[in-house]
């Protein structure tokens, strides 16, 4: 893989993994577009560089949770993870298949959609509002997470709105948003790592620098992007985000 298409993959990967315009659904457009063959090793290098921003800039919650796994926040994303990991079990033949880009168009709208719904639901429901995040909050921002699987749905931008419209709190919701994607992001990077493992599944030519620099922009641009998402949902809406991904969906309609 040459360097030029690590570089894009690693920028992607880290400016769309925590804004509400979704990372795998801009990786598959532009691997459509540069014909950039998908590649395990790659994603794995880049996903557990963003992972690592998360226990950057989240580390005093990070470390809370691993002090004490069985706290309320702790608890809370456990019961959150459980139905994430049973849709993808279940849907997990129709999600393959979109890795295709079939149905990025649709998902980049339907994530607008959910975006413009969030914000109409938070600015109807300020007196309503409950802080901290229940546990029944957090079970259906993990159902939202299940769903957000499929690429053009944005993983944090659908589980922030699903959180807002139970009436969570805008920044405690793209808070644990970001801390309850850490169990799943691990799961998965474990089942890639099985799949070269065991399933011989071939890792190609990958340039050795090309990978270093995308793992260093993917965790730069992650640690940019989540500190910019949770000052953003306190203070502004995602009217700007829902254009673009309108405009993404267009376009994903036109060229691919």
């Amino acid at each position: 893989m040459e360097v030029l298409g690590l570089i894009i993959l690693g920028l992607v990967q880290g400016l769309c993994e925590f804004l509400p315009v979704s990372s795998s659904g801009h990786l598959v457009f532009f691997s459509k577009i540069f014909g950039i063959s998908d590649n395990l090793f790659v994603s794995i290098i880049l996903h557990t560089a963003t992972l690592l921003s998360i226990c950057v800039v989240l580390r005093k919650e990070v470390f809370s949770l691993v002090k004490n796994p069985f706290s309320k926040q702790g608890k809370d994303i456990m019961i959150a993870t459980i139905p994430t990991c049973l849709i993808v079990i279940l849907l997990m033949g129709l999600v393959n298949e979109s890795f295709e880009g079939k149905f990025l168009g649709v998902s980049f709208l339907c994530s607008a959609i959910l975006l413009v719904l969030g914000e109409i639901v938070a600015k109807r429901n300020k007196s309503k509002i409950n802080f901290p995040l229940s546990t029944k909050q957090c079970l259906i921002m993990g159902i939202a997470q299940g769903i957000a699987v499929f690429p053009g749905l944005s993983r944090s931008g659908t589980t922030i709105s699903a959180g807002i419209m139970a009436n969570g709190n805008k920044e405690e919701c793209a808070k644990f948003s970001f801390l309850m994607s850490i169990p799943v992001v691990i799961l998965s990077l474990l089942l890639e790592i099985y799949k070269i493992c065991f399933l011989s599944q071939p890792l190609g030519q990958i340039n050795v620098l090309g990978l270093i620099i995308a793992f260093i922009l993917a965790f730069v641009t992650g640690a940019i992007s989540i500190k910019f998402m949770i000052k953003l949902s306190s203070q502004a809406n995602f009217k700007w985000f829902a254009l673009y991904l309108v405009f993404m969906s267009i376009l994903s309609f036109c060229v691919l």
